[in-house]
């Protein structure tokens, strides 16, 4: 059975998260694996996830003692800690949402959501965005992150739990990014409940 849970003070779910990532690391998958399961691309050391922990809980999926599913959160406090993803927080500045730009709002980013793969398409992606949802809305707007413009897997998984895309962009690497939000007090939106 999947238990679904935070990472608050918890060590061994930081290194589990370390092992699904490095797993799921673009740079570590053939280009069918790619296309079929998707990937992540930000490589994060155990000091990161500390650092984010020390901040905001990480959610995450697990079988027994086994990570086989996470999100990351990340606040504004982090936005440097992270050097590749400082250009979305740039990008923050210049998109309007609802009047107003994404990086006044008091928002979470995504730092990233991976699955293992032989437990994708049973609902723990949806519910450990539930979770994270539960856990954050009460104190954040949104939800906002970015997803490769080829990674198609995760784009439609995002769209089929609430995210819509708001924007797209290319980075200094000439990688483009979409960049979707979940509004949770958007009521047109798919919230799985």
């Amino acid at each position: 059975m999947i238990n679904y849970t935070t990472t608050y003070r918890n060590m061994a779910d930081l290194k589990g998260i370390c092992t699904l990532q490095k797993a799921n690391l673009k740079k570590n998958l053939s280009d069918q694996e790619i296309e079929t399961y998707g990937f992540v691309t930000v490589d994060h050391s155990l000091e990161m996830l500390e650092n984010l922990n020390a901040i905001e809980p990480q959610i995450v999926a697990k079988d027994d003692k086994e990570v086989v599913g996470y999100v990351l959160a990340m606040t504004k406090q982090s936005k440097s800690d992270i050097p590749i993803i400082l250009p979305m927080f740039e990008e923050f500045e210049k998109i309007d949402y609802k009047g107003q730009l994404v990086s006044e709002y008091n928002y979470m980013v995504v730092g990233q959501v991976c699955v293992h793969k032989n437990y994708r398409g049973k609902g723990v992606f949806e519910k450990c965005l539930q979770l994270y949802k539960d856990t954050f809305a009460n104190r954040y707007d949104f939800c906002i992150t970015e997803i490769a413009l080829t990674n198609h897997r995760s784009r439609n998984a995002h769209k089929k739990v609430g995210f819509k895309e708001i924007h797209i962009y290319t980075d200094l690497y000439q990688t483009p990014w979409v960049i979707v939000l979940w509004d949770w007090n958007d009521s047109n939106v798919n919230t799985q409940e």
